[in-house]
């Protein structure tokens, strides 16, 4: 569109509306190039000075639930890894089921003896005495990022952890490594630490072809929060269950059973779930 208008960013500065970064969003969601322009269309004439980006993406939201509730779900993704909260165990539980389907032997929410002190490990997965040892960093807005006191205080968690279990009989041949996820994103000082000091660190969108977003996409990993059939009260319930998975659901449609949802409503989940895991 000619002469563009400024739109409010979630920070509060301003930029000019970028054509291509909603249609890009919209085709990471599996929207087709027929409905991106058509979606692209209707909110260039609706744009109007000033309007912030989370209007935008209410707006683009809702005309894709109207064409497809899949393509509604995957393009909340982002915002769906937000709610799961409001504390971060959900989201440990959702990172540990990153690794299982990646047949790692996982654990979450272990204690674990250091050489100096204790440490609580969110998330322990375990293949070919290889040990990833993992920190999950949950913010439920996106303003909010992991600055270099993150890897700083991880770093020596893990050093403390690996220092005693190399002088253990049963780690004997293990290698450990530290890794911290996050769903939003790490300040440029912490990725310069993380790297330099041998820690793994993986965000919404790093590193590039293997970030959080990506993992999600390649094992259809995709969160209870961002299904548009169920409403926060029945995804918590869910959650409050340790269920944080859409597959979890799709691979055993009883677990919906106990939260007392119709018959039609849950077959309006499990079809909403077989539309965003089937691509």
């Amino acid at each position: 569109m000619n002469n563009a208008p400024q739109i409010i960013k979630a920070s509060g500065k301003k930029e000019t509306f970028q054509r291509s970064k909603l249609e890009h969003s919209l085709r990471r969601a599996g929207a087709k190039e027929s409905i991106i322009a058509e979606i692209v269309a209707e909110i260039e004439e609706w744009l109007v000075e000033g309007v912030t980006t989370q209007k935008i993406y209410i707006k683009a939201f809702n005309l894709l639930k109207k064409r497809r509730k899949g393509y509604a779900a995957r393009y909340s993704l982002k915002k769906a890894l937000m709610e799961l909260g409001p504390t971060g165990y959900p989201f440990e539980h959702f990172v540990g089921q990153i690794f299982e389907i990646q047949g790692f032997d996982t654990k979450v929410g272990q204690v674990v003896q250091g050489q100096c002190v204790q440490h609580e490990v969110d998330v322990i997965a375990t293949e070919n005495h290889t040990q990833y040892l993992v920190e999950c960093k949950y913010y439920n807005t996106q303003d909010k990022h992991a600055n270099v006191q993150v890897p700083l205080y991880i770093r020596s968690r893990v050093n403390d952890i690996e220092a005693i279990r190399c002088k253990l009989p049963e780690y004997n041949g293990y290698k450990f490594h530290g890794w911290i996820v996050t769903n939003t994103r790490f300040t440029t000082d912490a990725l310069d630490y993380g790297k330099c000091s041998g820690l793994h660190l993986v965000s919404w969108d790093y590193p590039r072809g293997h970030s959080l977003k990506d993992m999600i996409d390649t094992y259809k990993m995709f969160p209870v929060t961002a299904l548009t059939q169920l409403n926060k009260r029945e995804k918590q319930q869910l959650m409050d269950k340790g269920i944080v998975l859409c597959r979890q659901l799709a691979s055993n449609p009883k677990l919906l059973k106990p939260f007392g949802l119709s018959e039609i409503k849950s077959r309006l989940v499990l079809s909403e779930i077989d539309e965003l895991c089937k691509d």
